[in-house]
C-alpha cells in the first residue's frame, strides 16, 4: 500500500514538473521568436501579394516553428530558422496554388493611414512603394527571395545560401542581377510616367 502511495506521489510530481517545463518552453518560444515577427512578415509579403495571404503565411510559419520547438528542435539562431520556415511554407503554398491553377490575388493598394500624416507625402510614398513592389514582383522568384532576405531581412549571403539550399556564389549572383534588373525596371517605369 505504501509503495502505491509513493508511486502516485512521484507521478503527480512528474506531471507538475512537466507542466512547469511546458509553460517555461512557451514563454521562451515567445521571447525568442516574437522579435523576428517583422522580418517574417516582410518576407511573407514577398511571397503573397495580398496582405491577408501574407498574414496567413506568417501564422503558418509560427505554427510550424512552434511544432518544431515543442518537439525539441530548437535553433541556435532564431531569425534564419524562422526565415527558412517561411520560405518553405511560401514555396509549399505556391506549389499548391500552381497545381490548383489558382490565380494570385490582386496586390493590396491601400493601407490604413494615421490622421497625423501629411496626405500628399503619404500619397507620393504609396506611389513609390507601389512602383518598387511591382518591380520586385516582375523579378524571377529566386532573385526576389534573395533580395528580400539580404536587403530587407539583413541576412548574409552565407545565411541566405543555407536557407535556400543554393551555393553562396549563386545567391550573390541572384542579388546582383536582381538589383540591376530592379533598378532598370524602376527607371523604365519612372520614364514612362515622366511629364
Amino acid at each position: 500500500m505504501i509503495a502505491i502511495i509513493r508511486r502516485a506521489g512521484s507521478s503527480i510530481r512528474a506531471m507538475e514538473e512537466a507542466r512547469v517545463a511546458s509553460v517555461a518552453s512557451d514563454e521562451e518560444f515567445q521571447r525568442l521568436t516574437l522579435p523576428a515577427l517583422d522580418l517574417v512578415h516582410n518576407l511573407a509579403r514577398r511571397f503573397a501579394r495580398d496582405r491577408a495571404d501574407a498574414e496567413d503565411l506568417v501564422q503558418e510559419t509560427y505554427l510550424r516553428a512552434w511544432a518544431a520547438w515543442s518537439s525539441g528542435r530548437r535553433p541556435r539562431r532564431v531569425e534564419p530558422w524562422l526565415a527558412t520556415i517561411c520560405l518553405n511554407a511560401g514555396r509549399d503554398r505556391a506549389r499548391r496554388a500552381a497545381t490548383r491553377l489558382e490565380t494570385p490575388m490582386a496586390m493590396a493598394t491601400t493601407d490604413d493611414v494615421p490622421d497625423t500624416v501629411d496626405v500628399a507625402e503619404e500619397a507620393i510614398g504609396q506611389v513609390h512603394r507601389g512602383l518598387i513592389e511591382r518591380a520586385l514582383w516582375a523579378l524571377p522568384a529566386e532573385q526576389r527571395v534573395a533580395i528580400a532576405l539580404m536587403d530587407l531581412g539583413g541576412f548574409t549571403a552565407a545565411e541566405v545560401a543555407k536557407m535556400t539550399g543554393s551555393p553562396r556564389g549563386t545567391v550573390l549572383a541572384r542579388v546582383h542581377r536582381g538589383r540591376k534588373a530592379l533598378a532598370r525596371l524602376v527607371t523604365q517605369e519612372v520614364g514612362r510616367h515622366a511629364p
